[in-house]
């Protein structure tokens, strides 16, 4: 579904990503891990078409993405941190994304607004918002256009427990459906029961892709951190 085939990007003399070849298939879930200034990002920013590789190239559905922009539709985004109006209620930043997207002919998937009970709270304004609400609206905007891909950053920060786990059931439902997934996260624990592959980048070069089954097995353990922790100790 995803192709990244010799990916490369320098921002003066910094190479952030360095021959990237990458395959993400339907039904994957996928994290997309690495210490900071890995350049995990700028992949994700080159897979949105918000920078262009300086050579290589990526496809989505078989389609060069850097002919045809129209493959965004596939795609739903929740940044890092999500940037919206201060003055418009949570209700109006919703409509207006909706009648942004309103040439989309797919079916709306409200049910991630109605899990965290957005409705209830449409007359607030996005200034008077806590962190975990607006993740709860970058959350919901995501899977509301009921996309093919979703790629998101950070998803669970700053959201409690509770929310959190709806989340975590959701893109696990959306996995079920044959949707792709990739998730950033620096809190491993969160990822656990939820990916199917690791994507590992370190000093913007790709250092392995492999399932998560395989690195258990690999490692003898069965947490992502600890998983994670041994293949460090291991390549010291």
């Amino acid at each position: 579904m995803i192709i990244a085939t010799n990916v490369n990007k320098r921002f003066g003399r910094l190479q952030v990503l360095s021959d990237i070849s990458l395959t993400c298939n339907k039904g994957q879930t996928i994290a997309l891990i690495g210490p900071n200034g890995s350049g995990k990002t700028t992949l994700i920013k080159c897979l949105l078409g918000m920078v262009i590789p300086d050579s290589g190239f990526m496809t989505v559905n078989n389609k060069n993405i850097a002919r045809d922009w129209a493959y965004r539709e596939q795609i739903g985004y929740m940044p890092q941190i999500s940037r919206f109006p201060d003055n418009m209620t949570i209700e109006q930043v919703i409509d207006m994304v909706k009648d942004i997207r309103s040439g989309s002919s797919r079916h709306l998937d409200e049910e991630l607004l109605q899990a965290f009970d957005l409705p209830s709270l449409y007359g607030k304004r996005m200034r008077t918002l806590s962190g975990g609400t607006r993740q709860k609206v970058s959350a919901s905007l995501a899977f509301l256009f009921n996309p093919d891909i979703l790629i998101l950053d950070e998803p669970t920060a700053g959201l409690d427990p509770l929310s959190s786990e709806i989340l975590k059931e959701k893109i696990q439902k959306e996995k079920s459906k044959g949707k792709l997934t990739m998730i950033t996260s620096h809190v491993l624990s969160d990822l656990d029961d939820l990916v199917s592959e690791i994507v590992y980048l370190q000093e913007g070069k790709l250092r392995f892709h492999s399932s998560v089954s395989s690195l258990q097995k690999d490692t003898g353990e069965e947490k992502l951190n600890k998983v994670m922790a041994r293949i460090m100790q291991q390549n010291r």
